[in-house]
């Protein structure tokens, strides 16, 4: 059998703020190692072991590469992270909005029941950590017995704590005498203290994990049954789509149809076919940073601390502290979580980091970006920094990658400076085509169509001084993009 791997690479960015905002969300951040979540999703899937049969008494699976569902405006990030650990996808749907996870694995199971009608499918959020790589190897090749007979499997974390931040799943008889798995009785919102700690007394209660394993056509056959709609609008978001360079954009308008609805409550909750197999895996959603604390705690000092970057601790246990860009100090404390970025500094306490999404609220409300993104902002081409800003200018710092080429664009309202701090720039001015490298500079007057390209196999650093009247981003009127944005 082959097993699918379907990474759900969605999020707001919220919980993880100030590193975390909405065009760069946890998934795409390096938090516990130095790949990204997705790349460790996406690793940690492809060394599953093929397995043939009689190898150890489980399934005879072979792993195919991962298929991507992520938003529109973190496609460029996703493919380059994918191409950065020599890993191509097997495909990247584009979802156009959002619509929670029943709808995104719905539009994936249309897609690989178009390549193969057997496809099993094996569903994983893209911010997930897992410690017990080996049993979760293990797991897969359990469930996938399951989910090849019918079942719609879930893995249910073996719980190590009266957890409530979590959903749990209660387990029932076992699917056959001497199964793995069991039954699904129910589906169990986040509990009170006194709750979960009667589920982790009760021994059948499971966290939930939100990964699963199943058959694609087994899926869209339950979805339709109890979401029929939803199961009409996927399909022709999927059949009406398009390739857009390496990507498959679905059909806008039907998959905008789709109620927005999480797996568990569009199919698992009223399925005759759910089954939950326990997972001691070491898994954590990294929900919160207390929550990458204690993910982190083999890699903290004698006190407890977790750090990354120029951090200088003194009298301090407990803590995690995160320096991007400055020197953090931090004097006679306990249990703070304190983190730093180019434009913002949380300052919480461990209990009340939940308190996080209060702040990205605020910021919403007075109009800020704060929570939408960095000051340093990535595109296809490469990334901006800004460095300062004042009345009629904006300085920024531009970094090109090898072969990386900007838009033919112009500005209505805005003249542009550019020193080529290192690698060679080949720059479009009107008619005029030159090349600049190192401590050169050219002039773009306002009106004038021009572009900037990387014909360089090193990356291509620059400072650009932009000068005028008006100088956000929407003055960019763009004539040729070989990225195809709008």
């Amino acid at each position: 059998m082959k097993i699918y791997p379907v990474i759900l690479s969605g999020g707001s960015g919220t919980r993880l703020w100030p590193l975390s905002r909405a065009v760069l969300p946890k998934q795409l951040l390096p938090l516990v190692t130095d790949k990204t979540m997705l790349q460790e999703t996406a690793l940690r899937v492809l060394g599953l072991p093929n397995r043939r049969a009689g190898d150890s008494g489980l399934a005879d699976i072979d792993v195919m590469p991962p298929l991507v569902v992520c938003g529109n405006e973190h496609r460029f990030m996703v493919a380059e992270q994918l191409r950065e650990i020599g890993l191509p996808p097997l495909g990247i749907l584009l979802e156009p909005v959002g619509r929670n996870t029943a709808p995104a694995v719905a539009v994936a199971a249309h897609f690989l029941l178009a390549i193969d009608p057997q496809a099993l499918m094996l569903v994983l959020p893209a911010d997930h950590v897992i410690t017990d790589v080996a049993a979760f190897h293990q797991a897969i090749a359990q469930a996938a017995l399951l989910a090849a007979d019918g079942a719609l499997a879930t893995f249910g974390i073996v719980p190590t704590a009266p957890e409530t931040g979590y959903g749990y799943i209660r387990s029932g008889a076992p699917v056959s005498p001497g199964a793995v798995g069991c039954k699904v009785e129910r589906f169990v919102e986040k509990p009170d203290l006194a709750t979960a700690q009667s589920f982790l007394a009760a021994g059948n209660y499971f966290w939930n994990s939100g990964m699963f394993m199943f058959r694609a056509e087994r899926y869209l056959g339950e979805l339709g049954q109890f979401q029929p709609t939803m199961l009409a609008a996927s399909e022709a978001a999927v059949r009406d789509g398009y390739r857009d360079l390496d990507f498959c954009r679905l059909e806008e308008k039907a998959f905008a149809a789709c109620p927005s609805d999480s797996i568990d409550y569009a199919v698992m909750e009223h399925t005759a076919h759910a089954v939950v197999l326990p997972a001691a895996i070491g898994w954590s959603d990294v929900g919160s940073w207390s929550a990458l604390w204690e993910v982190q705690q083999k890699q903290s000092d004698a006190n407890g601390n977790v750090v990354r970057g120029d951090v200088y601790l003194d009298g301090v246990s407990n803590c995690l502290v995160r320096a991007e860009r400055r020197m953090v100090a931090v004097l006679g404390v306990q249990d703070l979580i304190v983190v730093e970025t180019d434009d913002a500094v949380l300052v919480a306490h461990k209990d009340q980091v939940q308190r996080v999404k209060q702040v990205v609220d605020h910021l919403k409300q007075a109009g800020r970006s704060e929570h939408v993104q960095h000051r340093k902002v990535y595109r296809p081409w490469g990334s901006y920094e800004g460095i300062d800003i004042g009345e009629r200018f904006q300085v920024k710092r531009i970094t090109v990658s090898p072969g990386g080429k900007l838009s033919l664009q112009m500005h209505h309202h805005r003249a542009e400076h550019w020193v080529v701090v290192s690698g060679t720039a080949q720059v479009t001015c009107g008619e005029k085509v030159t090349l600049l490298t190192e401590n050169e500079s050219t002039y773009i007057p306002i009106g004038m169509t021009h572009r900037l390209e990387n014909p360089g196999k090193l990356p291509l650093h620059l400072i650009e001084v932009q000068s005028g009247s008006y100088l956000g981003e929407d003055d960019i009127v763009r004539l040729e993009d070989v990225y195809r944005r709008v």
